[in-house]
């Protein structure tokens, strides 16, 4: 189980290396904007993918200039046009991601959003936020006896977005520092 397992979440990651590389390249350079500027990088991750806001704030190597898009009591934090947002979800049509980003949107903040990107919808994520990543997991990896799937990995694969943003967020600020 474990091989089929570690094949499909390879697999999975590679289709994320390979489609959506200049996606994670734009959002990155978006997001050192704030880190250049006098900004942050807000960070919301619904659900358990708030493990990738936590990762980002308390991990081995935080991303400098981070903050959690919530307060302590679940508000939306005050965020200027000079911060960046970024959205970790399951799918680009949850109602709540797109909810803050609508939101985000009327007051002049750019934001990122991360999620499955599900085919015909108008009003996805993707439609709401100013770049989009799209995280692939539409559905669990492993094909079950019964017909049924299961293991879905939503917080593996949003916590390899994070990274892949993260270390080309150094990259461009080493390059910035540099010149």
């Amino acid at each position: 189980m474990m091989k089929i397992f570690t094949t499909q979440i390879t697999g999975h990651f590679n289709r994320i290396l390979e489609q959506e590389e200049m996606s994670i390249e734009d959002s990155a350079r978006l997001l050192a904007q704030a880190l250049v500027g006098d900004g942050k990088v807000y960070l919301y991750g619904h659900k358990e993918l708030h493990g990738v806001v936590l990762e980002a704030l308390t991990g081995s190597e935080n991303l400098v200039g981070a903050e959690s898009l919530l307060d302590s009591e679940g508000a939306i934090k005050e965020v200027t046009p000079a911060d960046r947002v970024i959205l970790f979800t399951y799918r680009s049509t949850d109602e709540e991601a797109i909810s803050i980003a609508k939101e985000l949107t009327s007051k002049g903040i750019q934001t990122v959003g991360v999620s499955a990107l599900i085919k015909n919808t108008d009003a996805g994520l993707n439609q709401n936020t100013d770049l989009h990543i799209d995280a692939k997991l539409r559905q669990p990896l492993i094909p079950g006896d019964d017909g049924e799937r299961y293991g879905f990995p939503a917080l593996m694969t949003a916590l390899y977005v994070y990274y892949a943003l993260s270390f080309t967020i150094k990259e461009i600020l080493n390059e910035y520092e540099e010149d």
